[in-house]
This record gives structure tokens, C-alpha cells and sequence, in this order.
């Protein structure tokens, strides 16, 4: 019997083991070269299923070789482009036209693949994959009180226990994982998460692939992404209800009535996840649709929430889709890059309700995300509950709003504008306002400034900080002083004060307008040292400035009239050289020249 088989018959290993059975030498086996370059170019960009196809052909040898059955291997060499159209069937398409050649029977684990070659006339052997759900090696390290299982080539594997907030390290075993260990576990795990009933890979990249195993997320690395071979398995231990958190009757109310645009955030390992997939079931349960976008799928939700992964490769794909499901909430598990952000703006403000993950240390960092990503004015449409897990309850909840107001600190009726507030959801007290000051945003913390003791300090820190950050494009050293609440004081360089005022005072005016202040501008006084008398040697490419020996050693200024040129140090034979050819030579020989007073001080730091 001639024998061929494709990519999936090799990886999938069924007809290997089928090999081993019978042994039989009643067959003659073909394998195309276009199957083992597309392993090769899998294993060349670190895919795990190259490494193990290639690893199937070997076996595959060595049983030939004990039976002695004929091995054969043929066919073209397919292009970097039927490589690269491997997804879209190209490769697939080679293997039936060699199968039509040699009149051989095409032995393959994919469906598709065999309809298509039954359709070409070609006989075909259909091996379904196995449905095997024996238990991986890392499932015996886990216990009710696991969360998480870690191991590395050359380190002794590590379980972390107990539960978000309060969790130790526990070694478990005192060897450490060799390589091998690792890449048997991996291989099993790949084995069982092709079959889609039992497991998914999620994410496969250069170094990096990530599989959903049941309840278990497996993070797999290696080189060039990681220094060595590391495993990381994942396990919730705690599946909650909403109920469970008990949450204030007014929160209650606001996620029944209220709240479409929901924000869960917290550091890692908080209990992020495990509210949001409570909230999810809570809503389903409320005869609410509910979907899922993550990456990986992992959340432990009901059968009747559909998990989204993204659509080729991309979740801005896969909202198309999802807006043609209608579901009243989508929780969106990781919102990390910009186009996440814009993802979960663009559905939100297309009318789903929204319950988004994200990582942030403080309650604050989950709106200081959003700040760059999206338009400032916009985020009070697209947030409207913050909900901060810590230590896996709910540590902190605020309600965000739009609101068009004088600025907290700020007096003149004129300076009102378009605010954010953030405010305490159970006590509905302001804690931040969020609002553009020139072409930067501004977030200002309230609490300090509604202290009577503190409130004077408080309006001088903010004034000072804003006026800063203004002036630093024209004096990046200017000097800021606070006289009264009513009035401050800025020193600029001489040369940048023109440009500080404006024209006609258009620039000063503004700031005093923004800030309800009377602002006053001087030149900064240079601190001049003691000076000393000198001459000067023009010769060559250089001016040479010869000073008395009081001088050698110590730094100097040099000015034109009053204009400060640069500082220098005088030399051990009392000679200060600058180069003609530098803007400050240039500056120097021009006035030398025209007969400008050129005047040289000890710096008044070495006076």
C-alpha cells in the first residue's frame, strides 16, 4: 500500500502509533519535501509544531527502518511563497497534486484536507484526531490552594499558594527541571490542545506560544525570547459570585441600572479576572447577552457566554462580528495596547455595554491609561465606573463625570472650562479634576486643596508647577516665586523674557488670565565675581586671553558689554585659548574688532 502523508498526519502522530501496532511492512510511505520545509520554516521561527513534526518524522524513520518499510521522499521544493500561503491551503494543494502522481493514498488529520482530495479522485485515509484527556505531569503539583506553578530548565520548580492578596512560594522538588522535563510537558500539552474540545493554542510566536489547557493557562518560552526553557501554568482556585464581594447596595444599583461603561482595575494577581467573570455570569443571569474578547481565553465563565479571541490576528476585526451578535456587555479581559483602547472606545460609544481589565497600581492609573489614548473630553462617555481590586475584594470604586466649571485653586469666573471629575462613588466627594491647561492635560488631586491648612500651600505648588511647565519652552532655568495667592514673580534669562511676554504682552496675559494671577517678569541679575584685568593674543586659530597668575586654575566669566559669552578655566601658564572658529571665538573676535568692551569675573562660586 503507497502511503503519503500530510503536515497534520505527522504532527498529529496517530498513524505513527498506528505504524507501531501493526507492524506491518505491507506499506511503502511518501513524504513530500514540501512537508518537511514547512516544518523547518516552523521550527526556524521557534513554532512549537515544527519541533514536534520533525520529531514524528524521525520516529517514523526508525520504524521503517525495523520493519523495513520503503521511506521515500519526494516531490518539489515549495518557494518562500507557497511557504507563506501555507495558511490558505498552498501547501496543501502540493501534497494532492504529488498524491495524484504517484497514485498513492493520502493519509491526513484534517477534514478539509480530505474532502478536498476526495474531490480531486484521490483515495484518502482519514484519521480523526484523538480525543485524549489523560492528565498532564504538571497537574499533580496543583491543589485547591494553587495558584500558579513555574518552572525553568537548571531551577527548582516553584509553586505559589494561597490566595490574591495573601500567597507564598513553595518549592517542589529539590532537583532542578532539566530541559527535557519541559519539553516532554510541552509536548504533551500540544498534543492535546489540537484536539479543540480539550484545548486551544492561543498565542504562537518567536520563542513564545501560550495554550489554554481546560481551566489551566500554559505560557511556554524559550530562546531568543527567554535566557532558557520556562513553563508557566495558571489556575484559578476561586470561582466567586457577585454576591460574594458584598458590594453596597448603591454599587448594586449602579451596575443593575447605571453602569455600561465599566472599568475593573488592579495590579497583578489582585482578583481582577475573578470579578469580571462574576460580574459577567451576574449580568447573564440577569437575562443580559454577554461575550467575552480575550487573549488568551481564560476567563471561567457559564457555556452560555461566547469567548472571542481576536479575528485574524486582530480584535478590531472581530468587532464587526461582534456588533452583528448584539450582546448588552462585552468584557474585554487585558486592555494593554492603544488599538485595545480604541477597540473598547469604539464599541462603548456604538452602545454595548462595556466591562473592561485592565493593569494599574493605584485606582487613579486605570484613567491615567486612558489619558493620551483617547480624546480627554470623550473619556466620561466611554468610563463611567472605575472599580479598583486589590487583595481580591473591591477596594475602591469612582464615579467619572463631565462637568464645565471654574477649575478647584482658581478664582476668576472667566477661567471656567470642560473638567473631568473623578469622584468617590459612595460619598460623591470630587477627589480628582482632569482638564487641558495650554496643550497639556492636568490632573489635579482635590483632597489637598479643600484642607483650609493646607490651602494656601496647595495653590502655590499648583500655580508654581503649571506656570513651570509653560515658561520651560522659553527659559528652561527661569525662577518662580509665590508673593501672595493674588500675585507671583517670575526671573527669566535676559534673553528669553521677550519672548515669555509676547508680543504686546500676549503670552504673560494669557498666563494671568488662565491663572486668575498678576504676574511679574524680570531679567535675572548675572551674579558677577570679582574681575581681573588681562590681555588678549590673537595668533593663529586661536585668541588667547592672558590673565594674572591670581587666576590660574579657577573658572571665569567672559561677557561682551553685558552680554555673558561663556565660562572657561584659566590654565597653569595664566592663558585661557578659544578656538576662533567656535561661536563664542567668532562672538569674542567681532567685538575684539569693533572695539565692544569685552570684561572677564571670577565666577563668584571660586570668588
Amino acid at each position: 500500500m503507497k502511503i503519503l502523508l500530510d503536515t497534520s498526519a505527522i504532527i498529529d502522530g496517530e498513524f505513527t502509533r498506528i505504524l507501531e501496532r501493526t507492524k506491518s511492512s505491507d506499506y511503502s510511505i511518501i513524504i513530500p519535501v514540501a512537508v518537511i520545509d514547512e516544518l523547518q520554516s516552523q521550527a526556524s521561527t521557534n513554532k512549537e509544531y515544527g519541533f514536534i513534526g520533525l520529531n514524528e518524522i524521525k520516529k517514523i524513520r526508525r520504524i521503517c527502518k525495523s520493519l523495513n518499510i520503503e521511506l521515500k521522499i519526494l516531490g518539489e521544493r515549495p518557494s518562500v511563497g507557497d511557504i507563506s500561503l501555507a495558511t490558505r491551503g498552498r501547501i496543501d494543494a502540493i501534497i494532492n497534486e504529488l498524491a495524484l502522481i504517484e497514485e498513492a493514498t493520502l493519509v491526513t488529520a484534517d477534514y478539509v484536507q480530505s474532502q478536498v482530495a476526495e474531490a480531486f479522485g484521490i483515495q484518502t485515509w482519514h484519521i480523526p484526531r484523538r480525543i485524549n484527556s489523560s492528565s498532564i505531569g504538571f497537574e499533580d503539583y496543583f491543589d485547591e490552594h494553587t495558584m500558579s506553578v513555574h518552572m525553568k530548565e537548571g531551577v527548582m520548580p516553584v509553586a505559589k499558594r494561597g490566595v490574591p492578596g495573601d500567597f507564598h512560594l513553595e518549592p517542589l522538588d529539590n532537583k532542578p527541571v532539566t530541559r527535557n522535563e519541559l519539553t516532554s510537558i510541552v509536548r504533551e500539552v500540544s498534543e492535546l490542545c489540537r484536539n479543540p474540545e480539550i484545548g486551544t493554542v492561543e498565542v504562537s510566536l518567536d520563542g513564545a506560544t501560550v495554550y489554554q489547557y481546560g481551566s489551566y493557562r500554559i505560557a511556554v518560552t524559550k530562546p531568543p525570547f527567554s535566557d532558557g526553557m520556562e513553563i508557566t501554568v495558571v489556575k484559578p482556585i476561586v470561582k466567586l459570585r457577585i454576591q460574594d464581594y458584598h458590594l453596597s447596595i448603591k454599587l448594586q444599583n449602579r451596575l443593575d441600572e447605571g453602569a455600561e461603561g465599566i472599568v475593573i482595575a488592579g495590579p497583578p494577581g489582585s482578583g481582577k479576572s475573578t470579578f469580571a467573570s462574576s460580574l459577567a455570569e451576574y449580568y447573564v443571569d440577569r437575562s443580559k447577552i454577554v461575550k467575552t474578547f480575550e487573549s488568551p481565553r481564560d476567563l471561567q465563565v457559564k457555556k452560555e457566554i461566547t469567548q472571542y479571541g481576536p479575528l485574524e490576528g486582530s480584535f478590531e476585526n472581530a468587532v464587526d462580528i461582534l456588533l452583528l451578535v448584539r450582546p448588552d456587555y462585552t468584557v474585554f479581559d487585558e486592555v494593554r495596547r492603544k488599538a485595545d483602547f480604541e477597540v473598547f472606545s469604539d464599541m462603548r460609544l456604538a452602545g454595548v455595554g462595556m466591562i473592561g481589565v485592565l493593569h494599574a497600581s493605584t485606582s487613579l492609573d486605570a484613567i491615567q491609561r486612558f489619558i493620551g489614548r483617547i480624546e480627554l473630553g470623550m473619556i466620561p462617555h466611554i468610563i463611567d465606573t472605575i472599580i479598583f481590586i486589590k487583595n481580591g475584594s473591591v477596594n475602591k470604586v469612582f464615579d467619572i463625570s463631565l462637568t464645565v466649571r471654574v477649575p478647584s485653586g482658581m478664582s476668576e469666573p472667566d477661567l471656567a472650562r470642560p473638567l473631568v471629575e473623578i469622584k468617590d462613588f459612595e460619598t460623591q466627594e470630587v477627589e480628582y479634576e482632569i482638564y487641558t491647561y495650554g496643550e497639556e492635560n492636568v490632573v489635579v488631586h482635590i483632597g489637598s486643596l479643600e484642607k483650609p491648612e493646607n490651602h494656601h500651600d496647595a495653590i502655590k505648588k499648583l500655580a508654581a508647577a503649571q506656570i513651570k511647565d509653560t515658561i520651560r519652552r522659553f527659559d528652561p532655568g527661569a525662577e518662580v516665586r509665590i508673593i501672595s495667592e493674588k500675585k507671583i514673580e517670575v526671573r527669566a534669562d535676559k534673553v528669553a523674557v521677550p519672548r515669555l511676554i509676547g508680543k504686546g504682552g500676549s503670552t504673560i496675559n494669557e498666563l494671568e488670565n488662565i491663572l486668575g494671577v498678576s504676574i511679574d517678569v524680570e531679567a535675572k541679575t548675572p551674579a558677577l565675581g570679582k574681575q581681573i584685568e588681562f590681555d588678549i593674543v590673537e595668533a593663529g586659530s586661536a585668541i588667547t586671553f592672558l590673565t594674572n597668575n591670581y587666576a590660574v586654575g579657577k573658572a571665569i566669566d567672559i561677557y561682551v558689554e553685558d552680554d555673558f559669552v561663556l565660562n572657561s578655566q584659566v590654565g597653569k601658564k595664566a592663558k585661557v585659548k578659544i578656538d576662533k572658529r567656535s561661536a563664542s571665538g567668532k562672538k569674542l573676535i567681532s567685538a575684539f574688532l569693533s572695539g565692544q568692551e569685552i570684561k572677564i569675573f571670577l565666577s563668584r562660586s571660586v570668588e
